[in-house]
């Protein structure tokens, strides 16, 4: 049978329940939102003389969820016209309705009975082929389809969303013995190119897979916080990003998940389990006593941290009291700093001979154990208990990939000194005389089946330019980009400087790619996979180049940036740009004149520059101009102030995208330009399309005249500046940089409606980026920014 999902219906409109239901509406999924009707009603309802029949109180569940979803931060929806998408109703009213979906997510109370009362009912409602999953995150899946009928069974599945659903990568699977192979291979692959997930085969067991591991590893180190005297603050200060775990560490990490939730989650596997693996997930006295006094963490304020005026307090969990955080100083620390790669770092600190050695050790080994203790259990290979790990708990690494880190035989023979059972998996890793989980030769990654290595299963969407550099190498290299063949005809320009800032390396390689592309390849992408895309010009070297009074060499840079980003426009072949994460100032100028830009979903673009006392001067004034005219009906009237003003407010404002969606409403993005919701498929994805461009017998676009505002334009973009500044909403610097960018998008002293070559208006930009470089306040603004990481309002 081949399965389409046209429609879907989530059933339950809680936290999880309407975060799901809004990732389907940001893929462009219509969805039904169910939950449960109200059994009494409000002091405010009975005012208004409403009843318990009345269609709003009735729906009220679903719809004051859809309310919040607008006001959730982190966003959960992509824009806010994604709404419209979602339809609400009630389980009573409107399970009829559930005859019309493709896929039904069940999403309610974790109750055994609950759950089985109303597969009873969709059961007898549902369309035969119709995928049911549920989010439960501990009840047994096969537990929950007992009963239900031959095709319920065959389709039916769990489906574990981690929170908030649009931005945790990681949707664990869980077959039963009746899921049809069928249905899991579709619903793998849709949650992969679909909802943009990474999916991880989990059984059916208690926690599954991530929340099994997270959870037991966040117990010990309680467990070993409590026994060897550390405080809240010092654990926290070492289980970050300091050993490649998200910055909110362990003890954050708890207060926002919810001390209430993750007792419950403990609970689940504490039921279920026996002897010493029961004991580690018994919560110890103090997180009871937490529990029991309401310190919840985020939620109620108030947990293993408080914020108290505008210093953050550690709770004492031996005195009840809060008092200043404190963070772990050793030499290890400073001395892991200065190792390469995390690998080394994570092995420098567990084998220290100081307080963080010890911490981390008691922590990391038990756990490491515990991983392959479940090796087979759990999930069938190693590849799918790291990945887990990774996507869902934001590890950099694995348990086993962190076990290769430390050295296998170097750690277990320590762990067999202090008394711990290896696993028999780990054994057969050593007896057969192997020393690592994982091996890679020629660029392709193995991993170690408990018999002997088979190559880790990989997408063909998924390109993984580290090991694809190491297959295929580069064509060209320096020290800000390189230039590699991605194959079928297309090359790839990838930058790679310290935070892959735009520097004269960066443009000597543009103008490199751009040349080799036109004689040699199909198309260029420029793309990375970097922490961010690009987040603009070197600061640091237009700093000391403005403070030097170098003006002529700053004047020759800008007008090789203007120039690249113009051969970028005019390629006779299609460039594509691939912005993801952070895509700022010349970062988004890159982007701008490209052929085709393919952004990731999660994509924050903007011209920030005026945050730093300067203007766009890589082109992005104009380029951002012709991108809203481009956007305008032919044959219509264009109104070219309207244009002017809404280009003027996005970049004096410096307003940056909260995803691809909010790119495409800001016209940094236009109707043709694409969005990957998968980010491990966005390289795959631009390069498909610069393909179907030159497929499609591509041109490049013709240099044409650009109408602009001229002077009336001028006066009245600096209308709307000023009454800012005399309401004292921006200083006088801001006032003198909104005058210079009003100047150069009306385009000088012409008569409105004059046609203006586009290098005049690149002339304008370049004459104002280097008058405003000049101002002693916007080079306070620059240095500022280096140091503190935030803007100046001076």
């Amino acid at each position: 049978m081949a399965y389409q999902i046209k429609k879907a219906a989530v059933l339950g409109s809680g936290v999880m329940g309407s975060g799901i239901a809004a990732h389907l509406a940001n893929i462009g999924i219509p969805v039904l939102l169910l939950d449960i009707v109200p059994n009494k009603l409000t002091a405010e309802e009975e005012g208004k003389g409403l009843s318990l029949d009345d269609p709003k109180v009735r729906n009220k569940f679903a719809a004051s969820a859809l309310e919040k979803l607008v006001k959730q931060k982190p966003a959960p929806l992509t824009s806010k016209k994604n709404l419209s998408f979602i339809q609400v109703g009630n389980l009573e009213d409107d399970l009829e309705k559930l005859k019309d979906v493709d896929w039904i997510i069940e999403v309610v109370v974790e109750n055994l009975e609950v759950k089985k009362g109303l597969y009873e009912k969709i059961d007898a409602i549902r369309t035969e082929g119709t995928i049911i999953s549920s989010n439960t995150s501990g009840i047994s899946i096969e537990a929950m389809a007992e009963g239900r009928s031959e095709d319920f069974q065959k389709h039916f599945l769990g489906t574990h969303f981690f929170n908030p659903p649009r931005y945790l990568k990681l949707l664990e699977i869980i077959p039963t013995k009746a899921t049809s192979a069928e249905v899991v291979e579709f619903m793998t692959n849709f949650a992969e190119d679909r909802l943009g997930k990474g999916v991880v085969l989990a059984k059916d067991t208690p926690n599954f897979i991530a929340n099994r591991i997270g959870t037991y590893g966040l117990l010990i180190t309680l467990r070993e916080m409590g026994k060897r005297g550390f405080s809240i603050g010092e654990v926290d200060s070492v289980t970050g990003t300091l050993i490649g775990r998200p910055k909110s560490a362990t003890f954050r990490t708890l207060d926002v998940v919810g001390l209430d939730t993750f007792m419950h989650v403990a609970k689940n596997v504490y039921d279920q389990t026996e002897g010493e693996e029961q004991k580690v997930f018994e919560l110890p006295p103090f997180m009871k006593k937490m529990i029991d006094n309401g310190w919840l963490g985020a939620k109620s304020k108030q947990g293993f941290y408080l914020k108290k005026d505008k210093e953050i307090l550690e709770l004492d969990p031996e005195t009840f009291e809060y008092g200043p955080t404190k963070k772990m100083k050793t030499p290890s620390i400073e001395m892991a700093k200065q190792q390469k790669g995390l690998a080394n770092k994570v092995k420098s600190l567990v084998y220290a001979n100081d307080r963080t050695g010890e911490i981390l050790w008691h922590i990391l080994a038990p756990t490491l154990v515990y991983s392959a203790q479940l090796h087979g259990e759990i999930a069938d290979d190693i590849v799918a208990i790291d990945n887990a790990m990774k996507w869902g708990f934001g590890w950099q690494q694995g348990p086993f990939e962190i076990w290769d880190a430390i050295g296998v035989a170097k750690s277990v023979e320590r762990m067999e000194a202090e008394g711990l059972e290896i696993p028999s998996f780990v054994r057969s890793l050593l007896d057969k005389g192997y020393e690592t989980f994982y091996k890679e030769e020629d660029g392709d990654v193995f991993y170690f089946d408990g018999e002997t290595y088979k190559p880790v299963p990989v997408n063909e969407k998924v390109i993984d330019l580290k090991r694809y550099k190491k297959k295929h190498g580069v064509i060209k290299k320096n020290s800000g980009a390189s230039l590699i063949d991605l194959g079928d005809g297309v090359a790839l320009l990838e930058f790679h400087s310290q935070s892959n800032a735009i520097g004269l390396d960066i443009i000597q390689m543009i103008n490199f790619a751009i040349d080799e592309v036109e004689k040699n390849y199909k198309g260029l992408v420029i793309g990375n996979q970097g922490k961010n895309f690009c987040v603009g010009a070197n600061l640091g070297m237009i700093l000391m180049e403005a403070q030097d009074d170098n003006i002529f060499e700053l004047d020759f840079t800008i007008r090789q940036f203007q120039n690249a980003m113009m051969k970028i426009k005019y390629c006779r072949k299609p460039v594509v740009a691939a912005p993801f994460q952070m895509a700022l100032g010349g970062g988004a100028e890159v982007c701008l004149p490209a052929a085709h830009i393919q952004a990731s979903m999660e994509t924050y673009i903007g011209l920030v520059e005026v945050g730093v006392g300067l203007i766009p001067g890589g082109g992005g004034n104009v380029n951002l101009y012709s991108k809203h005219l481009k956007g305008m009906p032919n044959g219509v009237h264009v109104d070219y102030q309207y244009v002017a003003n809404k280009v003027f407010e996005t970049i004096a404002m410096a307003k940056v995208s909260t995803s691809g969606e909010e790119a495409r409403e800001n016209n940094f993005l236009d109707f043709a330009d694409g969005i990957s919701v998968n980010p491990d498929h966005l390289l795959y994805d631009a390069k498909q399309a610069a393909l179907a461009l030159y497929e499609g017998g591509y041109t490049p676009p013709v240099k044409a005249q650009i109408p602009v505002t001229g002077d009336s334009g001028y006066a009245t973009m600096l209308l709307g500046a000023e009454a800012m500044h005399l309401s004292g909403y921006i200083s006088d610097h801001d006032l003198k940089i909104a005058k210079k960018l009003a100047f150069v998008l009306s385009g000088g002293k012409v008569p409105y409606g004059t046609l203006v070559d586009e290098q005049y208006m690149l002339d304008l930009e370049r004459e104002a980026f280097l008058s405003l470089v000049a101002e002693p306040k916007s080079q306070q603004r620059m240095q500022h920014m280096l140091l503190k990481g935030k803007p100046l309002r001076n």
